[in-house]
């Protein structure tokens, strides 16, 4: 066998070959290490460039969302299983914002606060992704809210109606029937949507906050039982999930909402409830040492709810006169409407319906106090009819 033999000049020609043709590429990554983690938090180090809500990549492909924008450092809330997150890991930067995929194609499904479906029905066709941290429409691109939403409660109808593009609050006690009256709002807009008439038709959007997981599977089968699942997405950050998917969630749905609102289409959003959206935001604040202030509540806990609420609007017919409207619920502790969270949720929205625990054990249903209860729209958003018949019963 004859021995394997190398000319020296062939491999000093084939070095000097991939030495001339090799160009040097130099990318720079800022990175960020992990100083503190846990609780569904995480303190990082450096990461100058980082902007607020932005998405931060922790090993393994967790994500997090920039929270604090310290001198220093960085609080993140994380978005999943923060217990894989380990001091000393590397962060980097992915140069996105928080957003969600959007379109009808979520209809029927039951989703988390990032957009991820969660009724094994497989995976779900978005049309585009929308930031959960938007601009609300501005006074120019507004118009008064003067068509009516039917909820299907007379109570409500008469005496405190609501317009497509309201804020009506929903507030009482808890067990006095709140989540009933939402969900037969929902359920009303059922011929609405059999009509296949897109000026008629309201997509509806049930977030579900701090819920318990067979509360929800109670309201799911609710809403498919009278036919209603097929207009209306569910948002679901229950009591076992991550405290950062109880603060996102209800941003999750209005983003839902505010696209088909752009679309030229009407939109009912239920946020069921803003008062455990409050507690998340004050326990993720205290966690990453935010000054509290009056009920440990950081000091913007009031703007955390006016600009999820200020996007609920009836467009101006130059943008297609598209509506979103919004029915947040607030659960009061021993009927107590002075507290904190539901002054600060009374003064954002145009009127409140106010449910009564002693009218709720005296038999009557739903509840609704209407010396309290208040439509800041009110005749405006009836029909003739009703506005003929029911304008000599308010208060």
């Amino acid at each position: 066998m004859d021995e394997l033999s190398f000319d020296p000049k062939d491999i000093a020609q084939a070095l000097r070959k991939n030495v001339e043709s090799y160009t040097p590429s130099v990318e720079r990554e800022e990175v960020g290490r992990v100083v503190e983690a846990g609780d569904g938090i995480a303190r990082v180090q450096g990461l100058p460039g980082a902007m607020a809500s932005e998405l931060l990549e922790f090993p393994g492909g967790v994500l997090g969302l920039a929270f604090n924008l310290d001198e220093d450092e960085i609080g993140c809330v994380v978005l999943g299983e923060s217990s894989q997150i380990e001091e000393g890991d590397i962060v980097k930067q992915t140069g996105r914002i928080l957003s969600i995929p959007v379109g009808d194609g979520f209809l029927g499904r039951v989703i988390d606060p990032l957009g991820v479906p969660l009724d094994g029905k497989g995976p779900i066709p978005a049309e585009e992704t929308r930031v959960l941290e938007i601009q609300a429409a501005n006074v120019v691109d507004r118009q008064p809210v003067k068509e009516p939403l039917q909820t299907g409660i007379t109570a409500i109808d008469a005496m405190t109606p609501i317009g497509r593009g309201q804020r009506e609050l929903i507030i009482g006690d808890r067990q006095t029937g709140k989540t009933a009256i939402a969900i037969d709002a929902i359920i009303a807009q059922r011929d609405n949507w059999a009509s296949g008439d897109p000026k008629r038709q309201v997509r509806c959007i049930y977030v579900a906050v701090g819920q318990k997981a067979s509360t929800v599977a109670e309201v799911v089968e609710t809403l498919s039982d009278n036919g209603a699942l097929d207009y209306t997405v569910i948002v679901n950050a229950s009591a076992s999930d991550p405290t950062p998917f109880q603060y996102l969630a209800p941003y999750s749905g209005a983003a839902l909402g505010a696209y088909w609102m752009y679309e030229g289409l009407h939109a009912l959003a239920v946020y069921d409830d803003l008062s455990k959206q409050a507690t998340a935001y004050r326990t993720l604040s205290l966690l990453l040492r935010r000054p509290p202030g009056r009920e440990a509540y950081p000091g913007d806990v009031f703007y955390l709810h006016s600009r999820l609420l200020e996007r609920a609007a009836k467009l101006s017919d130059r943008l297609g006169a598209g509506s979103l409207t919004a029915l947040p619920i607030v659960e009061t502790k021993g009927n107590d409407i002075s507290a904190y969270i539901p002054t600060n949720v009374i003064s954002i929205t145009d009127g409140q319906i106010y449910l009564e625990p002693d009218l709720f054990f005296a038999g009557v249903r739903p509840a609704i106090n209407v010396g309290t209860s208040v439509s800041r729209v009110g005749g405006n958003a009836q029909i003739k009819a009703m506005r003929k018949i029911a304008g000599t019963l308010r208060i």
